[in-house]
């Protein structure tokens, strides 16, 4: 069975974008300078912040559709028209809610979801015909779905970057070799690792993401993934199902149904709509990853064409004609009409750097750097130990020794250091049968700095640019727009 949405019939006005289901974009989309600001920068122990900027005013009747990201440090909303222009942008920073020693994700990320509905200007609110949101990959709750608990978390989140060792062996008894729930940081293992430790009654808890959970407070229903989000607990999206082998282990009943990303759910809470003047028709559109949504808003379009999202951390997606996944290298395929986007991500990324410079220190340094010599420093640059791509080793160490006297030099040596974990993996992808990379899109706040893009381009031997649009809420709010044009 296929979830993909029907394609409304192009003309001459449209150009075909890959996307999940294959829908027709207008030239204005492909062709739109970017209008975001850099990523939302972690600062800690602050309150919540929130910008908000408006556009244009819709033409009378105009419909508008609003993606959300839920990145790892704060959120963001845009809110797009059909021909992609943006009526209004705003970000939050997540609020440091803590349960005793620890920090409360559940009450951050619910605070944070409805302050951003709030910062849409109340005008457009009525306007919106439909919204998505992305999250964290592999960013994992267990809740209760129980009569009378339906809902209520089950314990912490497990976050993106941690790992599970304990279940790793279990996952890798199971599971084809090398399959990409074979990482100690994949949705499967998490699970694994909760069911087995737990003594919690089993018997009404489902499996969701980050962006799963933050779509049901939207729409109500429970237990409904995509199959972005659901690729590393184990979903096959080119058979679209479940494998026998993982349907057959006794936390199956866990597993939330899968539909295509940007797939109508259902409509938007009638509390939600009064409280806060959305229409009654908006309807709530399945999801997908922070990585994908920036793929989609770079659209990077031809097969060789791959975008690098330089966030907290670095992230890599390279459109190809064949399928590649291999957990020794923390590589995974995620589907793409009929191409795939192959990539893995990397905990190196802009967090290691915003703990060591401050942002000013950050634009001050670079500008001082000369990008055409190659620095002789050799690190690799993590918050904590643990990598997953191209290297999986959740026992790495950082290596950020020794440092110069020069904060030029030393800056411009973990800056070239990631550019050569990047391009490590650009060539591991091309080894492993991808096609090869030609050109890079940036996304994220590390898109912003002009030296880095030059160090990587360098680095790489490839063309290196600033994506169109850098922001993953544009992305999120295409899969919303595509929600409503499979509907026409």
């Amino acid at each position: 069975m296929s979830y993909s949405l029907p394609c409304p019939p192009c003309s001459s006005s449209t150009l075909r974008s890959p996307s999940v289901h294959g829908v027709c974009w207008p030239k204005t989309l492909v062709s739109r300078n970017g209008l975001f600001d850099s990523a939302t920068k972690t600062k800690p122990r602050r309150a919540m912040t929130a910008r908000v900027s408006s556009g244009m005013n819709p033409e009378i009747g105009e419909r508008l559709y609003l993606g959300m990201d839920f990145g790892t440090s704060g959120a963001r909303f845009a809110l797009i028209d059909k021909q992609g222009n943006i009526h209004a942008e705003g970000k939050r920073e997540y609020p440091e809610y803590m349960s005793g020693d620890t920090r409360d994700w559940v009450s951050s990320w619910k605070v944070t979801l409805f302050s951003l509905l709030e910062d849409i200007p109340v005008h457009l609110r009525s306007l919106i015909a439909s919204m998505s949101v992305d999250g964290t990959s592999a960013t994992t709750m267990i809740l209760d779905r129980s009569i009378f608990k339906s809902g209520e978390t089950l314990g912490r989140p497990f976050l993106y970057n941690e790992s599970c060792p304990d279940a790793l062996p279990i996952v890798k008894s199971i599971a084809p070799e090398n399959h990409t729930v074979c990482s100690g940081s994949s949705t499967l293992c998490k699970l694994v690792s909760w069911w087995n430790s737990s003594d919690t009654d089993k018997g009404s808890v489902v499996l969701m993401h980050q962006a799963d959970w933050l779509l049901w407070l939207l729409h109500g229903k429970l237990g409904i993934s995509d199959y972005n989000n659901a690729l590393k607990v184990g979903y096959d999206p080119e058979l679209e199902s479940y494998p026998s082998w993982l349907l057959s282990q006794p936390y199956s009943n866990a597993l939330p149904s899968v539909i295509a990303p940007g797939k109508p759910i259902g409509h938007l809470k009638e509390d939600i709509t009064q409280k806060h003047g959305f229409s009654n028709d908006c309807v709530v559109c399945t999801g997908t990853t922070d990585s994908i949504a920036a793929f989609l808003a770079a659209r990077a379009t031809q097969p060789g064409k791959a975008v690098t999202s330089l966030g907290s951390t670095l992230a890599i997606k390279l459109l190809s004609t064949r399928r590649i996944e291999d957990a020794r290298y923390g590589v995974y395929s995620h589907r793409l009409d009929d191409k795939w986007l192959v990539g893995g991500a990397s905990n190196t990324g802009g967090a290691v750097l915003r703990q060591i410079f401050t942002d000013e220190q950050l634009e001050k340094l670079s500008k001082q750097i000369d990008p055409s010599e190659a620095s002789p420093l050799d690190y690799y640059p993590l918050q904590t130990a643990g990598e997953r791509f191209p290297v999986a080793d959740p026992n790495m160490m950082p290596r950020l020794l020794p440092r110069p006297e020069s904060d030029v030099q030393y800056l411009h040596g973990i800056l070239e250091s990631i550019a050569r974990i990047e391009g490590k993996a650009y060539s591991l992808l091309k080894g492993m049968g991808a096609t090869p990379v030609e050109e890079v899109f940036t996304a994220g706040g590390g898109s912003k700095n002009e030296k880095w893009i030059k160090i990587r381009e360098r680095v790489l031997g490839v063309p290196v640019s600033r994506a169109i649009q850098t922001e993953a809420a544009y992305g999120a709010a295409l899969l919303a727009l595509k929600g409503m044009e499979g509907n026409i």
